[in-house]
């Protein structure tokens, strides 16, 4: 979804969960050869997708001018999303097809909730925010909708939708952090320079092609009412992603 973390799995989790679906580098090189259920959805979103990796708030972690109070508030909601994001993981157990798609979602709740979480409470009381804050923080608006309609897809939807509502968090930190990466790290920013080097790796990368991997292999066997769910999913927490992002940003909260 936070692995760091957060929103998402985190580095270390492709040394937990890693199945089957781990891309050898003969995958590798083919993966833009061939146009996958993914490949078409993120063309068709591309629009959003630009505007998530050009938000002023990316941008202000990548180049170290991010105000204080909006990562902090970032990192809060971002503990409360991945609280949510971990329980879609596990109804993923429920409703995988087999027992190796199982084992990568089990092992992705175990590694939140065992790993991930602590992690992201160790970071966030390097910058000021003490476990206390993050158990009492309050869903943002933008937070809460996101987080109310991932777990409404993973309740009622088929296993189908709920990869492809969890794909683009996943996916989308991974880029962000390889595109910060790629433009260098903020020197004079550890918090962020740290923040960039949890989502810009090799174990990111794998866990985030794993993702896809899954949500391909389904795809392939789903039928148009099917393909149609998964590309409303796909679609709708990519342009949530960058909702969240324009949330912090914002210092949004309720206002009564």
């Amino acid at each position: 979804m936070p692995d760091h973390e957060v929103h998402g799995v985190s580095n270390e989790c492709a040394k937990i969960c890693s199945t089957g679906f781990e891309v050898d580098k003969r995958a590798r090189r083919d993966e833009e050869a061939i146009l996958t259920f993914c490949d078409d959805i993120e063309a068709a979103s591309k629009a959003q997708r630009k505007a998530m990796m050009k938000h002023p708030f990316v941008l202000g972690i990548g180049d170290g001018t991010l105000s204080e109070d909006r990562f902090r508030h970032f990192m809060t909601q971002d503990y409360v999303y991945l609280i949510d994001y971990a329980k879609c993981l596990a109804m993923g157990t429920v409703k995988a097809p087999d027992l190796e798609t199982m084992s990568w979602f089990a092992g992705a709740v175990d590694h939140i909730l065992n790993t991930e979480m602590e992690l992201h409470r160790s970071y966030c009381a390097g910058i000021g925010i003490s476990a206390t804050d993050l158990e009492s923080t309050r869903h943002a608006p933008t937070t809460y909708s996101y987080t109310s309609y991932l777990l409404r897809v993973a309740q009622i939807g088929s296993f189908g939708e709920l990869i492809a509502a969890l794909v683009p968090c996943i996916w989308g930190y991974w880029q962000v952090g390889e595109m910060l990466a790629n433009r260098g790290e903020p020197a004079h920013a550890p918090q962020y320079a740290e923040w960039i080097r949890m989502y810009a790796g090799e174990d990111s990368r794998t866990v985030a092609l794993e993702a896809r991997a899954i949500c391909d292999r389904v795809a392939e066997g789903a039928g148009s009412r099917e393909l149609a769910a998964m590309r409303e999913a796909y679609i709708t927490c990519t342009r949530y992603e960058r909702e969240f992002w324009q949330m912090a940003w914002d210092l949004e909260e309720w206002e009564v």
